[in-house]
């Protein structure tokens, strides 16, 4: 497949996920449930940090939480009492526990009471986006850098892909006024967002010759997103949903 026929294919198939109709099936359909923007990017960052199992799992167990919340995630973060903390105790998903919820719940509280919320804390670094990665997870484990919750927000300055970070950040930075991707913050650029790679979208993007790097590392991410850059550098994590498209519903 020469280039102008691997673009034609990553249009066609990005034009042809990045829908609304894909939303219900699809974790980011739990932040499409509120329409403010710390709501949005409170379930936003509960679900991807989630994402990781049977979809449909990953959608009731954030739900759950949104209703532990009442559905008020960010007047819950900020305004919580003891008691309201209960139903939190028996939370489970995957090796995410109730200890893990209960410190989110905390830690969220300090960004946007001391850090002006989650656009601020992931916008404060210079530098590259691994860096501003890394300093939102200074901040946001500023008070617990053990492993029980410090696994749950990778870090790419040691190798992780962050698949999840990266897909919550192109949530929140991404507009292209499709109905998916909120395109809430301003202060990140979508060309300067990095490209999610899981076991499907990597899969994929080594059939087509997108990626050669055989391990789903930051090396591998940074890979991707330069060749899928070549393709459109404004907007290179388009894309993903063309991987993910190929991957999961065609079984490319």
């Amino acid at each position: 497949m020469n280039e102008q026929d691997l673009y034609q294919l990553l249009e066609d198939k990005y034009d042809q996920y990045n829908r609304k109709r894909f939303i219900e099936t699809d974790p980011i359909s739990v932040p499409h449930l509120f329409s403010k923007k710390e709501d949005i990017e409170i379930a936003g960052f509960f679900a991807t940090t989630l994402a990781w199992g049977q979809r449909s799992t990953i959608i009731k167990n954030t739900n759950k939480l949104m209703r532990y919340m009442d559905m008020t995630p960010h007047d819950f973060i900020l305004n919580h009492s003891k008691p309201e903390l209960k139903p939190f105790q028996k939370f489970v998903h995957r090796t995410f526990n109730a200890q893990d919820a209960l410190f989110f719940i905390h830690s969220l509280k300090n960004i946007y009471t001391h850090h002006k919320g989650l656009e601020n804390a992931f916008s404060l670094a210079n530098g590259s986006m691994p860096e501003k990665i890394n300093h939102f997870r200074n901040l946001f484990l500023i008070k617990k850098l053990e492993s029980r919750t410090a696994k749950h927000i990778s870090n790419p300055l040691i190798g992780s892909a962050a698949k999840r970070i990266n897909m919550y950040l192109r949530w929140m930075v991404r507009n292209d006024k499709r109905g998916v991707d909120f395109g809430l913050w301003k202060k990140i650029k979508p060309s300067e967002l990095f490209c999610p790679l899981d076991v499907h979208s990597g899969r994929v993007a080594r059939k087509l010759g997108l990626l050669h790097t055989k391990q789903n590392n930051w090396k591998a991410v940074e890979e991707l997103t330069l060749k899928l850059k070549t393709f459109h550098p404004n907007d290179p994590v388009r894309y993903d949903f063309a991987l993910f498209g190929l991957g999961v519903f065609e079984n490319f």
